[in-house]
């Protein structure tokens, strides 16, 4: 049995709630503005934090815990996961967004969110699954698609219109100095948005401010984050580093992430806009451009790219082959379909 709390004690959390966020800045996002496919009554917790919680409870969050971030072939306890990548989007993102007058439910919703649907062995693994969905005539594979169908779709979870949007639109791979968020919205316009990500790749932006913050929180959070575990796993060293970079963002990463939140907050306080300045965004390219050259594409990250690749195409078409023939022994069926049917 479901304890209901008493009907007079709702109503006024829900007022004190409301009223809390009267203090928002005019460019926030109320909880009163969620919207949801299927209409609910909401419970003591605010819109956006019923949201974080049903996320935190689901299992593609569960599954966060095994998946690294950059580094899945290396033996250091000290490697960045993708679940605490996610605590620290959600981290920085929150401390931002109070200064800005931002609606910190939603931005945490939409941070713990935003990476579930990331495959194994990061953006590799990410881009052979592509090859192959594209090869079956389904459109590419991008993670923030997967997000929003295991969120939205496998686990049905009624998340509101704009978590899914600031998780489909978060997009970390894209850089941009300042992002102004799209409002013009709905649930029609979101699916479309979602064809146009999988079939052509269509740049997207998202409908709230909170979600543009998130998108800036994910760079911000792992841009440095990454050059420590490039060293840690000895990488690179820290001279390699460009002396644009450190002379302007700092020299690890607690200094380059302070440089960054101070930077965000100054150019975007009281704006309806997350931007960077001149100056630090072109520190920031740079840096960005560093990491891709002798972090992301370094070849000792790679060595099993081949074998990787072959995992894919083969458990891809097994799979799908056991699906076909209804195959009800294999994995496929007990530890995914049978598993939702029984949960959901």
């Amino acid at each position: 049995m479901i304890r209901k709390i008493d009907d007079n004690l709702l109503e006024h959390i829900r007022f004190q709630n409301s009223r809390r966020e009267k203090d928002l800045s005019k460019f926030a996002t109320k909880s009163l503005d969620g919207i949801r496919r299927q209409p609910e009554s909401e419970d003591i917790r605010s819109t956006f934090n019923h949201d974080s919680d049903r996320i935190i409870h689901s299992p593609a969050y569960t599954r966060y815990i095994d998946k690294t971030q950059v580094f899945y072939l290396f033996k250091n306890d000290h490697i960045t996961h993708r679940v605490l990548h996610v605590q620290l989007v959600s981290k920085i993102g929150r401390h931002i967004g109070r200064v800005l007058g931002l609606n910190e439910d939603l931005i945490e919703a939409i941070a713990l969110g935003h990476d579930v649907g990331h495959a194994p062995y990061g953006h590799e693994g990410e881009s052979y699954l592509s090859e192959i969905c594209k090869k079956h005539g389904i459109g590419a594979f991008h993670h923030n698609v997967q997000s929003v169908r295991f969120l939205g779709k496998i686990e049905d979870l009624n998340l509101t219109l704009q978590t899914l949007d600031g998780i489909l639109c978060h997009d970390g791979e894209s850089y941009d100095r300042s992002l102004v968020p799209n409002r013009d919205k709905s649930w029609d316009v979101f699916d479309r948005e979602i064809e146009d990500k999988t079939y052509n790749n269509t740049e997207l932006r998202p409908m709230t401010l909170e979600g543009c913050l998130v998108r800036i929180a994910d760079v911000i959070s792992f841009i440095g984050r990454d050059i420590e575990d490039a060293i840690s796993v000895g990488l690179i060293t820290r001279d390699q580093v460009p002396g644009i970079c450190t002379d302007t963002l700092g020299d690890d990463n607690r200094e380059i992430i302070n440089t960054l939140v101070i930077d965000v907050i100054e150019n975007s306080y009281g704006q309806d806009c997350i931007s960077f300045s001149r100056e630090v965004w072109d520190a920031l390219k740079v840096l960005r451009d560093f990491n891709l050259n002798t972090i992301y594409e370094n070849p000792r990250v790679k060595t099993q790219s081949e074998k990787i690749k072959r995992m894919f195409e083969f458990m891809f078409e097994r799979f799908l082959d056991d699906m076909e023939k209804q195959n009800v022994e294999s994995n496929i069926f007990k530890h995914h379909v049978k598993y939702y049917k029984n949960t959901g």
